[in-house]
């Protein structure tokens, strides 16, 4: 990723002595290493030893979390491979398994033995090995190299490990640097492709609030869904089989129905994606002031133009409603972080970090002037931050686009092969297979209009002198008196006209391909000019690229000088979607003046917020009945329910779905979602606000039992009660 040039060549171990940069309830610690917040987590009300959480000798925590598809977190609650996670997590698998006829999405779904499971093609999890600091390997090999020849061999060197740490065995590795590029980690993982989809509740309970209670306290979702993993007879990764069997885990979470309570010990393992802690004021700035704003106008093109047709057809709903909670999901998100970063005077702030730092740093050169140089990077690129934001939130948003930018090799590859049965026919079941996938999500009048929104923001957004020059074209073929009505104008002539826009159209050109008639295509000619070797024709990619590199070097730098500056200190790396331990406790928090949220929410709150028939408020019939009926089984407390918890754990995206454990090693609740007044955790953790959201474990165990009928997965589980 990052370039390197470690400072003495300094461990991590050594790096990491006692002390506190960093509150307890802050910070994604690496797993391996966790013994060194030991003493603070029985502090705080941890029971068991460090080998408990991470051990390569014997099975430990670690052995029952799993990184769920890549983007989520999943824990191993049954000897027999059940895995629970969040409902969003597992909202593509539920959704793909959703029809008119059969919704699982809006009724919910238990299976009641094996056999009514339902396989999820594509869907994976990995389990963690080990990992191994290899940093020592990677500086040894790139010594003395240039900055270039530096990152081709750490990719080099990164691949080598992985192949060696793998040799003989059915593992995956790879190799993720930390501290941006001054540490290094060999991670070993066993991945199992056959996962399949054992329960969920219906939408109205795990997404219940939708996106009017997304990343808010008080909270009542039911945000959970549960898988298994099967393997072969000798327990072994294998592909989807009817034969294959529920996988036996080295090691799985007991679950603990006792309930919590204000200062309870609560711990967050997972694997979270990413957190941008160290980013300078100059970046904070970029963020508010230009990239965010823009990603969240992009988006909204898009979510009202979806919402507009899945109010009319029930099957475009299905279609489309894991997209849609995507896009919907981080376009308020943006809104939010921008608001905090804001609110909480973060650029101030870290103007002041950075003063201090260059005070810190005067005598040395490699640093002294670091924040200068920063400055003066982010001045040059500032003028193209709302261009490049188009690249991906704007022009890449209609699906179309994407396949045309591949559409010359494939016809080429089609050509190649066409005396070769084989080779043909593989090319063909993966066009099939990109074409049905695109026909799914497929809706004309969205899309022309997003398409046609999204480029009359970008002349309108983007300064002329960066416009390319393929969209001066279509303004003068077009123009029509407004920019609004001549790219209404230049999309209908292009849905008119294309061969490749319709995915009727396109199946039936790539049956009987023609690369002549593909050139004079309008739809074609649109998305050739977004190809990078043709985009980078307006010197926009060189502008990015200089930015890109000038931007490693110094982070690299800054985050050297940091470690140099804090040795001594505990001081946690960025999250980079690697496995991490986050502790602190269930907490209460006063947003404002005069108001106290309290750690719980119950039942009684669901039903308050309770809508009939509302897209985001409805609830099914059986949950409000058994409420009335006071129907709690033994996960009732007081003649109500918990629904929601809050700790001051330290989470970000792809911690969904992860295992929240008290200190006796126990499951109590999942993951989901952090609180709007610390929506600026992922840059900037704030210690009075930030929240974690759980679902209560309790809750979870209702749905499925008492909701659900599931008697049969109840039984699978360690259920305690003390």
């Amino acid at each position: 990723m990052k370039k390197i040039k470690l400072f003495a060549v300094l461990s991590l171990a050594f790096l990491l002595l006692l002390g506190n940069l960093a509150k307890a309830d802050e910070g994604m610690w690496i797993p391996m290493l966790i013994g060194k917040n030991y003493d603070q987590m029985k502090k705080q009300g941890f029971k068991l030893t460090p080998e408990d959480l991470y051990s390569i000798n014997k099975a430990s925590l670690k052995d029952a979390i799993v990184s769920f598809g890549g983007f989520c977190t999943g824990e191993i609650v049954s000897k027999n491979g059940l895995i629970f996670t969040n409902h969003h997590c597992g909202y593509d698998a539920i959704t793909s398994k959703s029809t008119p006829q059969d919704n699982i999405l809006d009724n919910g779904f238990y299976a009641k033995n094996y056999g009514e499971e339902k396989p999820i093609p594509g869907l994976f999890v990995n389990f963690l090995v080990k990992m191994e600091d290899v940093t020592q390997k990677v500086m040894d090999a790139t010594k003395g190299l240039s900055d270039k020849e530096k990152a081709a061999k750490i990719m080099e060197v990164g691949k080598s490990l992985a192949a060696e740490a793998t040799k003989g065995t059915n593992y995956e590795a790879f190799v993720r640097d930390f501290y941006k590029g001054n540490q290094y980690f060999l991670y070993i993982f066993e991945k199992f492709n056959d996962i399949r989809l054992v329960g969920t509740p219906p939408q109205s309970i795990g997404k219940f609030g939708g996106d009017t209670d997304n990343w808010e306290w008080p909270r009542h979702t039911g945000d959970f869904s549960v898988f298994r993993v099967y393997a072969d007879k000798d327990n072994k990764p294998a592909a989807y089989a009817v034969d294959n069997k529920p996988y036996t885990p080295k090691k799985y979470l007991p679950i603990s129905i006792k309930g919590i309570e204000n200062g309870d010990f609560a711990m967050v393992y997972g694997f979270p994606g990413r957190t941008d802690r160290f980013l300078t004021s100059h970046g904070v700035k970029l963020a508010t002031e230009y990239v965010s704003p823009e990603i969240v106008k992009l988006r909204d093109i898009r979510l009202k133009a979806w919402k507009e047709e899945m109010d009319k057809d029930v099957a475009f709903r299905l279609k489309i409603s894991s997209q849609y909670a995507r896009i919907a999901n981080y376009w308020k998100y943006f809104i939010g972080q921008t608001e905090q970063l804001k609110r909480l005077k973060i650029y101030d702030k870290k103007q002041q970090e950075e003063a201090n730092f260059t005070t810190w740093a005067a005598n040395t050169p490699e640093y002294a002037s670091l924040m200068q140089k920063y400055s003066d990077i982010y001045k040059a690129y500032e003028a193209y931050a709302v261009h490049r934001t188009f690249i991906n939130e704007g022009f890449m948003a209609s699906e179309w686009v994407k396949i045309g930018m591949q559409l010359a090799p494939i016809v080429n590859a089609l050509e190649r092969a066409k005396n070769n049965p084989e080779a043909l026919k593989s090319i063909k079941d993966r066009v099939e297979e990109t074409v049905t996938a695109y026909e799914a999500v497929y809706n004309e009048s969205a899309d022309k209009k997003i398409f046609a929104q999204i480029l009359n923001a970008f002349y309108t957004d983007v300064p002329k002198n960066q416009h390319p020059q393929f969209i001066t074209l279509i303004v003068e073929k077009y123009w029509d008196g407004s920019p609004e009505a001549t790219f209404k104008k230049f999309a209908n002539e292009v849905w008119e006209k294309s061969l490749i826009v319709k995915p009727e159209s396109l199946r039936a050109f790539l049956n009987n391909p023609d690369l002549k008639a593909l050139e004079k295509d309008p739809g074609y000619q649109y998305a050739k000019n977004l190809i990078p070797s043709e985009y980078i024709k307006t010197n926009f990619g060189s502008i990015i690229t200089e930015f890109e590199e000038s931007k490693a070097k110094l982070d690299h730098l800054y985050i050297q000088a940091l470690l140099k500056k804090n040795e001594g200190k505990l001081m946690f790396p960025d999250a980079n979607s690697t496995m991490r331990i986050s502790y602190g406790n269930v907490q209460n928090y006063s947003p404002k003046d005069g108001i106290l949220y309290q750690t719980t929410t119950s039942i009684d709150g669901m039903m308050q917020k309770y809508v009939p028939g509302d897209d985001e408020f409805d609830l099914p019939q059986n949950l409000i009945d058994a409420y009335n009926a006071k129907n709690f089984g033994r996960y009732g407390k007081n003649g109500s329910l918990t629904v929601g918890f809050i700790s001051n754990n330290d989470i970000t995206g792809g911690n969904s779905g992860s295992p929240v454990i008290n200190g006796k090693g126990e499951l109590i609740g999942l993951a989901f979602d952090g609180n709007w007044e610390a929506m600026s955790g992922d840059i900037a953790f704030d210690k009075n606000y930030k929240r974690t959201i759980n679902v209560d474990v309790r809750f979870v165990l209702w749905c499925i039992d008492v909701l659900g009928g599931a008697k049969n997965i109840i039984d699978e589980l360690d259920i305690r009660t003390k």
